[in-house]
């Protein structure tokens, strides 16, 4: 069945309005009729089952006909600091995280990053491309919110806000004994920061700062792995280990 976003501003007693490009994809690409089916989401973990009530101008009239909790988001909710990469792998980053289930992304500065977005407009964009990415893999997996792709911050900037976490790992080569595993037995809350160093990972001093604020080491394994895949597998176990 279709998927769609809307806000929640959007629902009103027993209707939901669609506008924008969503309802033009439902009526000239999709073609759908009234009295057919699609699911919508308010972005905030509630789904609604619609029938078409009626296209008026630019926007689409839904009735509900029942609504319940989105069963695809994880209990646990999980924060990527991603260090940026080079080229479009922060894409790649964003589309295959949402899809296994990370609840937001947060880009961020580091000693080894090769990209730097040094102006605020370039930087405004970047995440806006990014935000869509978000979106449309959202809707592809048919998950229950649109994960939100934060704007760039600097690396202590980062460690700092991790406090604020239930728990918090960093994927680190030199680790040998602790792995997600071995954090997953000890967690009891109910929000993660992940930590993913850029192409050239992090440095001994990121590393020492983000031990003393409390982040976790973790070894993925004996292999070493290109910032692309080292998110998307230590997500993965992260998600699996906790159930």
């Amino acid at each position: 069945m279709p998927r769609f976003f809307v806000s929640p501003q959007n629902i009103k007693n027993e209707n939901i309005i669609v506008s924008g490009e969503d309802a033009k994809h439902i009526k000239t690409v999709l073609r759908m009729r009234e009295g057919e089916s699609l699911t919508v989401c308010d972005g905030c973990g509630m789904d609604y089952e619609c029938s078409i009530n009626s296209f008026v101008d630019k926007e689409i009239l839904l009735d509900i006909v029942s609504k319940s909790n989105s069963v695809s988001e994880p209990e646990t909710k999980i924060t990527l600091f991603q260090g940026l990469p080079k080229a479009d792998k922060m894409e790649l980053i964003i589309q295959k995280c949402v899809e296994l289930g990370i609840d937001e992304i947060v880009p961020v500065y580091t000693e080894r990053c090769i990209v730097k977005l040094d102006k605020k407009d370039k930087e405004a964009k970047k995440i806006e491309r990014w935000q869509k990415i978000s979106e449309s893999a959202a809707k592809q997996s048919g998950r229950g919110k649109i994960p939100t792709i934060k704007p760039v911050i600097n690396f202590k900037e980062a460690v700092e806000i991790s406090k604020n976490f239930d728990g918090a790992i960093i994927p680190y080569e030199n680790e040998k004994d602790r792995g997600i595993r071995e954090f997953v037995k000890d967690f009891h809350g109910k929000t993660v920061a992940m930590f993913i160093g850029p192409e050239g990972g992090f440095s001994t001093d990121e590393i020492n700062l983000s031990v003393e604020k409390g982040v976790l080491p973790v070894t993925l394994g004996k292999r070493i792995l290109r910032t692309e895949t080292a998110g998307l597998s230590a997500l993965s176990i992260l998600l699996y280990e906790l159930g």
